[in-house]
């Protein structure tokens, strides 16, 4: 195996660890958006917890989404690649 059929795998693994520290951040933002709303004892606090748990959502996609991106081939290298493979079979022609 070389070290490229490795990654993936590695990846996926820090993704996981990053989902789930996430997740905890979630779980303790909750709590702690919890008792500053019983502390403030607003009407709109509702509002407030459901608009970060949305904005916390939409952070983690954009992070995941980094990742995915990172851990995906580019396009280019890989046609590149693959030219570079048929010229090599075909014996160098055109």
């Amino acid at each position: 195996m070389t070290s490229t059929q490795e990654d993936p795998g590695l990846q996926r693994q820090v993704l996981l660890v990053a989902a789930g520290l996430a997740d905890l951040a979630v779980s303790t933002a909750g709590s702690a958006v919890g008792g500053l709303r019983q502390l403030l004892n607003r009407s709109d606090g509702p509002e407030l917890v459901r608009d970060a748990q949305q904005e916390l959502a939409a952070r983690g996609r954009v992070a995941v989404g980094r990742v995915a991106l990172a851990a995906a081939p580019a396009y280019l290298e890989v046609m590149a690649q693959q030219v570079v493979e048929r010229r090599a079979v075909s014996g160098g022609d055109g």
